[in-house]
C-alpha cells in the first residue's frame, strides 16, 4: 500500500521537479544525459524511449508512421521543445537520431515480418516455386528432384508430398527463412541436416526451421528482441536482420537439441520450450547481441 502511494507521489510530483533540478545543476535535460552517459545499443535506446514516453510521445507517433527522412524532422522538433541547442551539445542530435530510428524501426519491422508471415505459398506464384527449388538445390545439390510433387522433400524434413501446406501458419516467411540459411550459411544448414537426418537423434529439418521461424515471429511479436536489434543494427533494422536472427536460432537449437540427445522426437515440445527459455533468458541482458558467431558464404 505504502509502496503504490509512494509510487504515485514520486511519478506525479517528485520526478518532475527533481529533473527539473537536476537540469539547473548540469544544464542537460534527461534525454541528453541518457544519450551522452549510455553507451550506443540497448541501453542508451531503451532509456531514451522511456524518458521520451509520454511527454512527447505524439511527435514518436508521427515518426512510426513515416520515413527515414521525417524521423529527422521529429529529432529536430524534440530539440525544440526540450530547448536543447545543437552548439551545446553537438553529439545530441546524431545520437538521438539512431535511437529514433531504432525504435521506430523495430515497429516497422514489425510490420514487414508480419506481411511475409500473411502472405500464402502460392504454387501458381513463380517466385515462390523457384525459392522452394532453390532450397532443394542448396541442401541436396548432389541429388536430383524427380518432379515438383514427390515423396523425396521428405528428405529435408517437409511432411508429405507437397511441401506448400507445411508453410500454413507461418506462411512464405518459414521458406524465405529455410532458404535464407540455406543460401547464406550453407555448410552451416547442410552440417544441421546431417544432424536431423540422424538415425537416434533426427527430427525433421524443414518443420523444426517452420516452427523456429515461429519462436523468432513470436519474440519480434512480443517486443522481446528490441534489445537484440538496438545492440546489432545502428539504425533501421530491416528484413534481413530478422532472417538473420533466425539463423542464429536454427544453428543454435541444432547444436542445444544435440547436446541435449533427447531420447524421441515425441519430446520435441519439451525440449522447444527449454531452449526458447533460455533466449528469452539471454534477451534479458542489456548487452545481447543473438548473431550467429559462425562464418557465412
Amino acid at each position: 500500500m505504502f509502496g503504490s502511494i509512494w509510487q504515485y507521489v514520486y511519478t506525479s510530483f517528485l520526478r518532475y521537479w527533481l529533473k527539473w533540478l537536476i537540469r539547473q545543476a548540469t544544464g542537460k535535460c534527461e534525454l541528453q544525459r541518457i544519450c551522452s552517459e549510455h553507451e550506443p545499443g540497448a541501453s542508451r535506446t531503451t532509456r531514451a524511449g522511456e524518458s521520451m514516453y509520454p511527454s512527447i510521445w505524439s511527435v514518436l507517433r508521427e515518426a512510426l508512421k513515416s520515413s527515414k527522412d521525417h524521423v529527422e524532422q521529429c529529432v529536430d522538433q524534440i530539440m525544440k521543445e526540450k530547448n536543447i541547442k545543437p552548439q551545446k551539445d553537438p553529439l545530441f542530435k546524431g545520437r538521438l537520431h539512431v535511437c529514433l530510428l531504432q525504435i521506430t524501426g523495430y515497429s516497422s519491422l514489425y510490420t514487414s515480418v508480419e506481411d511475409l508471415r500473411k502472405e500464402v505459398f502460392s504454387s501458381e506464384n513463380p517466385e515462390h516455386e523457384a525459392m522452394l527449388l532453390k532450397l532443394w538445390d542448396l541442401l541436396m545439390p548432389t541429388v536430383k528432384l524427380e518432379s515438383r510433387i514427390t515423396k523425396q522433400w521428405g528428405d529435408i524434413g517437409f511432411q508429405g508430398d507437397d511441401p506448400k501446406t507445411d508453410f500454413r501458419g507461418m506462411g512464405l516467411l518459414g521458406l524465405i527463412n529455410l532458404v535464407f540459411f540455406s543460401e547464406n550459411y550453407t555448410a552451416e544448414a547442410r552440417q544441421v541436416l546431417s544432424h536431423a537426418n540422424h538415425p537416434k537423434l533426427g527430427y525433421s529439418y524443414a518443420i523444426v526451421g517452420i516452427n523456429l521461424t515461429e519462436m523468432a515471429y513470436s519474440l519480434l511479436k512480443s517486443g522481446a528482441l528490441k534489445p537484440h536489434f538496438y545492440n546489432t543494427v545502428q539504425g533501421t533494422p530491416e528484413l534481413k536482420h530478422f532472417h538473420q536472427l533466425y539463423c542464429y536460432l536454427a544453428y543454435e537449437f541444432d547444436q542445444f537439441w544435440v547436446a541435449e540427445e533427447p531420447e524421441s522426437i515425441m519430446q520435441f515440445n519439451q525440449y522447444r520450450e527449454k531452449f526458447h527459455d533460455q533466449v528469452k533468458a539471454h534477451l534479458q541482458d542489456p548487452d545481447v547481441s543473438l548473431a550467429l558467431s559462425v562464418g557465412s558464404d
